[in-house]
């Protein structure tokens, strides 16, 4: 299963975003992100409808924060993105009548299901700003960023 790195790449965009004034174009943010503008657009509408950032058009236009990251929580992000699956594991439906692969699913559902709410639970007490400011510290101690153009550069 191929993983699913959106949030940790949309994460990186906004901090990126918070600390520049200005505009990110979607091109910008596509090389920083080495993808595509396209796939940056429909990433930032999904976000944009969220209500976490927004839009201009024109010689100056691209993606700006629509809110402070004070408001803004790593389980927004997340459900802004469409709530992705957070573990690669799932549950053999070989047999549906066997009482073995049943038990097999029950405790692996119940598993996942509690590491699940616990990892949201830790989401929803995140701000982007904490993780701002994690970065903030971290620069204080060294001199390296990311290798990249940064968005809003």
């Amino acid at each position: 299963m191929r993983t699913d790195n959106r949030l940790s790449r949309m994460l990186h965009v906004l901090i990126h975003m918070s600390s520049h004034t200005g505009a990110a174009t979607s091109e910008t943010i596509a090389r920083m992100l080495s993808t595509n503008p396209v796939v940056v657009r429909r990433t930032m509408a999904g976000l944009r409808e969220a209500g976490y950032v927004r839009s201009a058009k024109g010689h100056n236009g691209g993606w700006e924060l629509a809110r402070p990251l004070e408001e803004i929580t790593m389980a927004d992000i997340y459900r802004a993105l469409g709530s992705p699956h957070l573990f690669a594991l799932g549950l053999a439906n070989d047999d549906p009548r066997c009482l073995v692969e049943k038990s097999v699913n029950a405790r692996i559902h119940d598993t996942l299901g509690a590491a699940e709410a616990m990892i949201l639970e830790q989401f929803a007490a995140m701000t982007l700003a904490q993780v701002r400011d994690d970065f903030e510290d971290r620069l204080a101690r060294t001199s390296h960023q990311c290798g990249h153009p940064h968005a809003g550069d």
